[in-house]
């Protein structure tokens, strides 16, 4: 009988710390999409996605192509680089910014998608209300 009770309780404890490892799991998984979604904010931020979606660029590339300063870009791609959202490489004095996953891209594009639908619905409703 009490190797059974102590089955019972020892099997219900582990239930409860699973229970606390995937809540916190789950805790962390959500913070890190939070943190994703932050780096995505910023509309330069995006355009650096884009334009890293092209190829590799060092940073006066990429405030050529975008038109920016770079003290700008600078700033939008450490808080990039601080999500892993872009990696880097040195080459000598110059770091070449990459894009971290391609799937941000991807991402991006569902969203622009998305957009456009809503978009489109709400011009359908300003049309039915005219």
């Amino acid at each position: 009988m009490n190797s059974l009770l102590f089955s019972l309780i020892y099997m219900n404890i582990g239930m409860k710390e699973n229970e606390m490892t995937n809540t916190n799991l789950e805790a962390e998984v959500t913070q890190l999409h939070a943190e994703i979604c932050a780096g995505l904010a910023d509309p330069n931020r995006i355009l650096i996605l884009y334009a890293l979606s092209q190829g590799s660029r060092n940073v006066t590339e990429l405030c050529n192509e975008l038109n920016m300063t770079q003290p700008l870009v600078s700033r939008h791609l450490k808080i990039l680089r601080e999500r892993g959202m872009v990696t880097t490489e040195r080459r000598g004095t110059v770091i070449i910014y990459t894009l971290g996953d391609a799937k941000l891209v991807e991402a991006l594009d569902l969203l622009r998608a998305a957009m456009r639908d809503i978009l489109a619905k709400r011009a359908t409703l300003v049309g039915a209300i005219s």
